[in-house]
C-alpha cells in the first residue's frame, strides 16, 4: 500500500520557487531545498523529480501567476496608449521597489542563468517573454488603428524595444540602488510613442 505524502505538494512548490528565485538555480542545493521545504530528499524526487525538473516546475508556477493580467490591461476597450504606458510605469515601480531588489523577476533571472546552455529553461522564458510581447504588439497596433501611433511607426519594432525595456529595467531594478535610473529610462522609452 502506497503511503501517503505527510506534506502538501503544492506549498512545497510554492517554497522551492521562492528559493530558487531567491538563490538561482546553481546556489540552491538539494541539502537547502530538504532543510527549506522541510521534507526529505527522497520525498522531494519522488514528488518533483530532480532538482532540474523542480526548478522547471517553480519556474511553470512563476509564469502563471506573474503578470496574469497583463494582457486583459493592455486589451481593454479605448484609448490603448494609454494602457501601454501603464504597464511600461509598473513595472518601472515595481523594479524600483526593495523587494525587487532582493529577487528580481524569477524568468529574467532564469535567462540570465539557465538559458543560454539549457534549453528547457530558455524555451520557458521564451514563452513567457511572448506572454509580454505579444499584448505590447497587439496594443500598439490597435493604437495605430485608431490614430493614437503615428502610421509610420512599426508597431512589432516598438512593442520588440519596450519589451527589451521591461527586461532591463528588471535587471538593472535589482542590481541599482538607484530608483530614478528605471523610472527615467522608462519615461525616455514612452516618449518614443508620442
Amino acid at each position: 500500500m502506497a503511503r501517503t505524502k505527510e506534506f502538501d505538494p503544492d506549498a512545497a512548490l510554492q517554497s522551492a520557487l521562492e528559493l530558487f528565485w531567491r538563490r538561482g538555480y546553481e546556489a540552491t542545493s538539494m541539502s537547502d531545498l530538504v532543510e527549506h521545504l522541510g521534507i526529505g530528499r527522497a520525498s522531494i524526487y519522488a514528488t518533483f523529480g530532480s532538482k532540474h525538473e523542480l526548478y522547471l516546475k517553480a519556474l511553470d508556477r512563476y509564469a502563471e501567476t506573474r503578470d496574469p493580467s497583463l494582457l486583459a490591461e493592455l486589451s481593454q476597450p479605448g484609448p490603448a496608449l494609454p494602457a501601454v504606458r501603464a504597464v511600461v510605469r509598473r513595472f518601472a515601480a515595481e523594479a524600483a521597489s526593495p523587494e525587487s531588489r532582493l529577487n528580481g523577476c524569477f524568468v529574467t533571472n532564469t535567462a540570465a542563468e539557465l538559458a543560454p546552455h539549457d534549453p528547457a529553461a530558455a524555451r520557458r522564458v521564451e514563452i513567457s517573454w511572448e506572454h509580454v510581447e505579444t499584448p505590447l504588439y497587439s496594443a500598439l497596433v490597435r493604437a495605430q488603428a485608431q490614430g493614437e501611433l503615428p502610421e509610420g511607426r512599426d508597431p512589432h519594432a516598438l512593442a520588440r524595444m519596450l519589451f527589451v525595456l521591461l527586461q532591463g529595467l528588471r535587471v538593472v531594478g535589482k542590481a541599482s540602488n538607484d530608483p530614478a535610473r528605471v523610472r527615467d529610462a522608462a519615461e525616455q522609452a514612452l516618449a518614443l510613442l508620442d
